[in-house]
């Protein structure tokens, strides 16, 4: 059966994918959903900058649950410059 996601869902992906630089098990936020077979899931890092926004097939992403700790890792992008004081 396949999983129903609404907007503004916190959803871990389930394979990796490489090409865009993401793991399985990276969290993301259901920001656009379609005919309960793909959604658009925004990926963003711990700056809050968009890492990815793809369009996956529900297949390839879990709900997150409350009882799930989130990790953190290095990611392929560049960090943001911070100004100079």
């Amino acid at each position: 059966m396949t999983e129903t996601f609404e907007l503004l869902d916190l959803v871990a992906l389930s394979k990796d994918l490489p090409e865009k630089k993401l793991q399985a098990g990276d969290v993301g936020t259901i920001v656009e959903t379609f005919d309960g077979t793909a959604v658009i899931v925004e990926f963003i890092d711990a700056s809050g900058d968009t890492q990815a926004v793809i369009t996956l097939p529900t297949t390839d992403l879990r709900r997150v649950q409350p009882h799930e700790m989130l990790a953190v890792r290095s990611g392929g992008r560049q960090p943001r410059a911070t100004p100079n004081p």
